[in-house]
């Protein structure tokens, strides 16, 4: 068992992926754009197999020039590169300097686990080594001297040949290839190790003496690659979650051409513009929008919810979802690798390789143990040499130190957490950006929601239509027709056939509304205290900042009132954070009045109404000046600044593309259950990730000496070591069996009978 994913790969043929490499073109064409020049990379490095080698990976790539960042994920072996420019930095080029061969990551979700065979028959070749020359051994051990003493040790060097070529050669070949790149891994002591073991045996055979230990050698190996082999299967197994999402991609779709033809395409080759048939019973392979046809969808994937929806023409699809009752014409609007469900995969992935704060400790630490092991053993070796002189003795305790030392356990500590924890989030609908959020989301003392789309749903209802002059509704529906505000969605939905009015210079101001000019005039649909500047004379407007009006050359003309019902399960989650230690906080751009129905119903105690955005993270600034860490929770664009002022942010899949860019978490079903359960859910893996710092810690710290007075062969050094970090990766999948914090609760007395929607005005 060892710190790093199994590095079986070296053993397998990678002629076909790795011959040819990929050219900086074929980089480009593979790179997703993030935006402002800036570009991703994920290139697969098949024998990245350690925190060494994570190290000097992301090193090497971060001194290129462009490259902003590299981040290695372990669990996947990739490595995510962020670069800036037109051309392609010599990503490649670098990797190969260091050793590692490179190529293009293709997503295959049919693939057999290449790695898990070959370690499999790994362990089979060590294991039927080991049981035959123990079997010769107990021969020797019982008494036998002189020529069958000698022959039985012939015969173990003989069966033992076979284990260290086939077996060992997993590890021989990662150390040579470290050693020959001038780098140092976790494989280099073992096979050094392992090494020593044999040829101090085969001295022993040739002088016929009395000790040898090609069972401890051969065993040596049968236990790492036992290990080693759990420690793969574990992690496949919380990886599961990844894993089953990718298979929900679709392999291909049937693309209608203009003329008429009908081709079958991969789904790496659909492009954004493309009109795809999609039969009852196919899944979406890209986001798309529907252009003929009307179907049911199973959309549990997206919300959660098993209930189907009904889709008609119009109406955006995504990638996953299933198609369940009709036949369906839709135009294809972003590629595979930029749909909901790669990213939803990007996601996962990248909360399993995040770099926490406990990590990168153990991530430094694990780096370091090549040449400290070395030291550590040679120091032992001299040691016992000049104490006993017996070079024999000197050599066998040397081998234990080295075998013994290995930081398997502080390496697996933060990971294998991670991993489970990430998987266990996904599995209720929760998405983490960055491995570190669960690691400052345990730490949050308040948390802070916005109202409008994150405690209510942020699908405000007009209430006053009636009352509004028709022509004043048509103007105001369509310039709330350019935005994506809720409460422009509420208006626009009053828009007449036809009756557009051709509005010129139409700009949207966050946290205001929306300015446009026509036939001279001034329009403005917001805020009443920024749309109506004339009407601030006194009465209406003064005091209060809130509300939503629509004004002509900066006269109100129009005054609207919303109706917006409340998430249900609203009220428990407050009760359920208060009781988690956390406080809650409101704030909102919306009117006082509205605000503090809201807070009423939901049992807030403390909120601010009619806040811009820039307020907004104001107040979450203040609030971490006193020496909060705050939560802050809300979707659409005015609450971008305050997600990232936060020290931890989440907001629903439903917010506006900038404000999940900028939140560490994203809900994708409509309960808000998902922040007190990401509370638990990160507070829980904290709690094991410390645990498992602190066993491996102390077997470091009672093993070690052990080793170094002489009590461990180097098979109970390998059995010790395998041991310590089963017993890691079991604590770390205790995550999986815990039962976390009550998702519901019954609405209390006080919440009784209250209509769960909020008036705003």
């Amino acid at each position: 068992m060892s710190c790093c994913a199994p590095s079986a790969e070296l053993a397998l043929d990678l002629t076909s992926t790795t011959s040819v490499l990929p050219s900086s073109q074929e980089i480009r064409l593979a790179s997703r754009s993030l935006g402002d020049n800036l570009w991703q990379t994920d290139l697969s490095v098949p024998t990245v197999h350690c925190a060494a080698c994570i190290q000097a990976i992301e090193t090497a790539l971060g001194r290129l020039d462009r490259v902003e960042g590299a981040r290695v994920n372990l669990s996947t072996k990739r490595v995510a590169i962020r670069w800036r420019g037109d051309s392609v930095p010599p990503l490649v080029a670098a990797l190969g300097r260091l050793g590692f061969q490179a190529h293009l990551f293709e997503a295959d979700a049919d693939k057999k686990d290449k790695t898990l065979a070959e370690l499999i028959r790994a362990v089979a070749v060590a294991g039927f080594a080991a049981g035959n020359i123990m079997l010769l051994s107990v021969s020797v051990w019982s008494g036998a001297e002189g020529a069958t003493r000698d022959l039985f040790h012939w015969v173990s060097a003989l069966i033992a040949i076979p284990a260290l070529v086939f077996a060992g050669g997993i590890f021989f070949r990662s150390a040579w290839n470290a050693l020959r790149h001038g780098r140092m891994n976790t494989e280099v002591p073992i096979a050094v190790g392992v090494s020593l073991a044999y040829a101090m045996s085969l001295y022993e055979t040739i002088n016929h003496g009395n000790h040898a230990y090609f069972d401890a050698s051969v065993s040596l190996l049968f236990f790492l690659l036992i290990g080693r082999t759990l420690d793969h299967v574990m992690r496949e197994r919380a990886r599961t979650a990844v894993k089953s999402l990718s298979q929900l991609a679709a392999r291909g779709a049937m693309v209608l051409r203009s003329d008429g033809a009908r081709d079958y395409l991969p789904v790496g080759e659909i492009q954004p513009g493309m009109q795809l048939l999609i039969a009852a019973g196919e899944r979406i392979p890209v986001d798309g929008k529907i252009i003929q046809g009307a179907s049911d969808l199973d959309c549990s994937l997206a919300s959660g919810e098993s209930t189907p929806k009904t889709v008609a023409s119009g109406e955006r699809v995504q990638a996953g979802t299933l198609n369940l009752t009709g036949p369906l014409t839709i135009e294809a609007t972003a590629a595979a690798k930029d749909s909901f469900l790669a990213e939803m995969v990007r996601l996962m992935e990248a909360a399993e390789g995040g770099r926490a704060h406990y990590r990168r400790i153990a991530d430094r630490v694990s780096a370091l143990y090549a040449p400290v092991v070395h030291l550590t053993a040679l120091a032992t070796f001299l040691g016992w040499m000049a104490a006993t002189g017996d070079l024999h003795r000197a050599i066998t305790i040397a081998i234990a130190v080295l075998i013994i030392t290995c930081p398997c356990a502080l390496g697996l500590a933060v990971p294998i957490v991670q991993v489970v924890a990430a998987r266990r989030l996904f599995e209720n609908g929760i998405m983490v950006k960055v491995g570190s959020a669960m690691e400052r989301l345990a730490t949050i003392d308040i948390a802070v929601f916005d109202k409008t789309g994150t405690l209510t749903l942020g699908q405000p209802r007009l209430v006053n239509a009636s009352s509004i002059d028709p022509a004043m509704l048509a103007v105001a529906a369509d310039l709330a027709a350019h935005s994506r505000h809720p409460f422009s969605k509420a208006i626009a939905g009053f828009a007449t056939p036809g009756g557009q009015h051709k509005f010129r210079a139409l700009t949207e101001h966050p946290g205001f509304g929306i300015e446009a000019t026509d036939a001279g005039n001034t329009w403005r649909l917001g805020r009443r205290g920024w749309a109506g500047w004339k009407a601030r004379t006194g009465g209406e407007g003064k005091h209060d900042y809130g509300g939503t009006v629509l004004t002509k050359n900066g006269m109100i003309v129009a005054s609207f009132a919303f109706e917006d019902a409340l998430r249900a399960d609203a009220g428990s989650v407050m009760a359920q954070l208060n009781d988690a230690g956390v406080s809650v906080e409101m704030l909102s751009g919306d009117t006082p009045d509205a605000c503090g129905d809201v807070a009423r119903i939901l049992g807030i105690d403390r909120f601010v109404s009619a806040l811009l955005p820039s307020e907004k993270a104001e107040r979450i600034e203040v609030l971490t000046k006193a020496g909060h860490k705050v939560l802050m929770v809300g979707d659409g664009l005015n609450d971008t600044p305050a997600l990232g002022a936060a020290h931890v942010s989440i907001a629903p899949a439903t917010a506006a593309d900038i404000g999940r860019n900028a939140a560490d978490f994203v809900f994708l079903r409509e309960s808000l259950s998902a922040v007190p359960l990401a509370l638990d859910v990160s507070r829980k893996a904290g709690r094991l990730i410390r645990q498992n710092i602190a066993i491996a810690i102390i077997y470091n710290a009672v093993a070690v000496p052990i080793a170094i007075f002489g009590n461990v062969t180097p098979l109970i050094a390998a059995v010790a070591m395998s041991a310590s970090s089963l017993l890691v990766i079991g604590n770390g999948l205790r995550l999986q069996g815990f039962r976390l914090a009550e998702l519901t609760r019954a609405s209390s007395a006080t919440h009784s009978g209250i209509h769960p929607s909020a008036r705003s005005s």
